[in-house]
């Protein structure tokens, strides 16, 4: 029994630690893993992040309802009783066609009670002409039996008056026929305006009236139909607030969704920037419209349109993290960039990039290497005056840096004084290049140059063989993540964006 029993129990002990054995690697493996990320951590002791190289869209976002380009309310400018109404909801109507019509029997009435008064001023003004033309004969007659002497001349007289008056008669009857006549053709038109057409080819969005209802038209005309002449173009209006108003120009993509399509979007341009600004609690917003293609007929007027205008949007551009932008190390930990003064992506960096986007001919090229020379002259003139005196450096103008860690923070761009007479000072330097310039080219040019010196530049700390160098750039257009950079800084760089967190 004893003998037979051994085998067993090893067989038995062999099942039990090959899952002991598993184990035991496993947690080996775990130590010798967090074991070589401390050791990694400790060698470098930061966080870092790849500079990249891509796109960047900055965008504004809105809510505004969707609504027709065109909208006519179609009301009724007389009172009565409707009796048929020819339209309803969704109806697509033709320009004149009829929708409506009210009880014409009042106006028929007066155009019959009008038809009988012009009869009557006829009928009195053909008894003041035979009046008259008795007065004239007899007037004559005794005009001329007055220079005979056979009647006196007040006889005379009152034939002349008698005469006055029958023309005056006769003035007043056919007065009464205008009169009457344009009373009747009031009454005509009324009679006309009971029959309702649409003025516009369209869809009816909303109808108001019932057969049997009575529309009364006093001092404002009732709606009695709401059309929309073409659903096929739309509009959004959006309200932006005034901190975002000033990049926004017509033209701009827009996209949008709406909660009836949630997995689609659709798209619009800005057509307009309404200078109407609407005050909500303090909260000063512009209203923009944005003009929006509905040739599928997939949205319908009053829908909510979440929407975000493209205000700006730069592609291929090289890229990095906004936390590498807010980053500072301590004094002593960065070293400087090993790099020529003015290269630290200062604005003196931009000239060529404005220059390559002008679509400069030879001779202005030409030109303008020539003046990019002498502003590269007087910096390094003024460089070797200042060399020595690093308290005194204009950092602007190519000079010795700032502080280095923690005490470079970066700046907004020159102020509104320096940038005017450093516009000055270029548009010396560059007097002979400009003047070769077209107006569009010179207005791009003066933008462009303009835009450069008011753009931010920061330092970002980039790890270059174990050390941890500064690089100041020039801070562009920002997505809210990742910001477009300029200067000694490539895609595949090594940007920090903080510290490794020390374990205990």
């Amino acid at each position: 029994m004893p003998v037979a029993s051994t085998p067993t129990r090893s067989r038995a002990i062999r099942r039990r630690g090959v899952p002991i054995l598993v184990v035991l690697i496993g947690v080996a493996a775990a130590v010798g893993f967090w074991f070589q990320r401390d050791v990694g951590a400790t060698a470098s002791g930061w966080r870092t992040e790849e500079v990249q190289r891509g796109d960047i869209r900055v965008g504004i976002s809105a809510t505004g309802s969707l609504s027709a380009i065109s909208t006519v309310d179609v009301g009724s400018q007389i009172s009565g009783q409707v009796t048929e109404v020819l339209a309803d909801y969704n109806d697509r109507v033709a320009r004149d066609q009829v929708i409506a019509r009210i009880d014409p029997s009042t106006f028929e009435a007066q155009i019959a009670q009008g038809d009988a008064s012009v009869a009557s001023a006829r009928g009195s003004l053909a008894t003041a002409e035979a009046t008259l033309r008795n007065a004239q004969v007899d007037f004559e007659r005794k005009n001329a039996l007055v220079g005979r002497q056979l009647v006196a001349q007040s006889d005379a007289d009152l034939a002349r008056a008698a005469r006055d008056q029958a023309q005056a008669q006769v003035a007043s009857a056919r007065a009464q026929i205008a009169q009457q006549v344009a009373s009747t053709r009031t009454a005509r038109l009324n009679l006309d305006r009971t029959v309702i057409r649409s003025p516009v080819d369209g869809v009816v969005l909303t109808r108001s009236i019932e057969p049997g209802q009575t529309v009364a038209a006093s001092l404002q005309a009732p709606v009695l139909f709401q059309i929309a002449e073409d659903l096929a173009q739309m509009e959004i209006v959006l309200g932006i607030d005034e901190a975002d108003i000033g990049q926004v120009k017509p033209g701009q993509a827009v996209a949008f969704t709406v909660d009836a399509f949630p997995d689609r979007e659709f798209r619009g341009e800005v057509e307009q920037v309404r200078l109407s600004a609407t005050n909500t609690n303090n909260v000063i917003t512009y209203p923009v419209v944005v003009s929006v293609d509905n040739g599928e007929q997939l949205l319908l007027p009053g829908m909510t349109a979440n929407a975000e205008i493209a205000v700006n949007q730069r592609d291929d551009v090289v890229k990095v993290s906004n936390a590498a932008l807010r980053f500072r190390p301590e004094d002593g930990e960065a070293a400087e960039p090993a790099q020529a003064p003015g290269a630290r992506g200062g604005w003196m960096d931009g000239l060529p990039r404005i220059a390559a986007s002008l679509d400069l001919t030879e001779p202005q090229q030409s030109a303008f290497d020539a003046g990019l020379a002498a502003v590269q002259a007087a910096r390094a003139a003024r460089a070797s005056t200042a060399a020595g005196n690093a308290a005194g450096g204009n950092r602007v103008m190519g000079g010795p840096p700032g502080p280095r860690g923690g005490g470079a923070a970066g700046s907004a761009g020159l102020d509104g004084a320096m940038r005017q007479r450093m516009l000055e000072r270029l548009d010396a330097q560059f007097a002979d290049f400009v003047a070769t310039l077209d107006d569009d080219q010179r207005r791009r040019w003066r933008t462009a140059l303009t835009d450069e010196l008011s753009a931010r530049r920061a330092p970002v700390y980039v790890l270059r063989d174990g050390t941890l160098q500064t690089v100041m750039v020039r801070v562009g257009a920002s997505d809210g993540s990742m910001s477009e950079v300029a200067g000694d800084i490539r895609a595949g760089d090594q940007v920090v964006t903080g510290r490794e967190r020390s374990r205990e």
